[in-house]
């Protein structure tokens, strides 16, 4: 039941690829993906249906829901260049965390620290806050803690016990 409502998430990524950005069918696609990464590990716990498989199908999951809203929001939030460049060094120190945990303990390694829940959280409710935050103060807000949560996992990752 979790993987089918994970890949409840992959589709509604696939579908909002065909939306235009902000309309109501993306908003649409865009809370039942965010729904179903509320879900999906909930009642993988709660059904005792945990699984290695099943947390790397949800951990692309969401990779892909993160691509795909990138490419959808970014070009119309006009953003500042120092906010994209930002948020590049953000993905190259998660990128390096995946490295180091995969070097680590030779799979990949997802921290499900409460730093990296509330950046999901911020990220996902930014969309939905374009309409009455000015895109000058949510961006920068949204870096400044994602920031911290990729310094944070770094450190776990290389530096806390191998059961990350």
């Amino acid at each position: 039941m979790a993987n089918l409502i994970t890949g409840i998430r992959v589709l509604s990524s696939a579908a909002l690829l065909f939306c235009p950005v902000l309309s109501a069918a993306f908003y649409v696609f865009y809370l039942l993906a965010g729904l179903s990464d509320m879900l999906d590990g909930t009642v993988a716990r709660k059904t005792n249906s945990v699984s290695e498989w099943g947390a790397g199908f949800d951990t692309a999951a969401d990779i892909f829901f993160a691509a795909v809203c990138l490419v959808k929001l970014l070009p119309v939030m006009k953003l500042p260049v120092w906010i994209y460049l930002w948020i590049a060094g953000i993905a190259a120190i998660k990128l390096a965390n995946i490295i180091v945990g995969y070097a680590r303990q030779k799979k990949l390694v997802a921290v499900h620290s409460v730093l990296n829940k509330l950046t999901g959280a911020l990220c996902f409710a930014l969309p939905l806050t374009l309409a009455f935050i000015d895109v000058r103060y949510s961006p920068p807000a949204v870096c400044a803690l994602a920031t911290a949560a990729a310094l944070h996992e770094g450190y776990l990752v290389a530096f806390d016990s191998p059961s990350v």
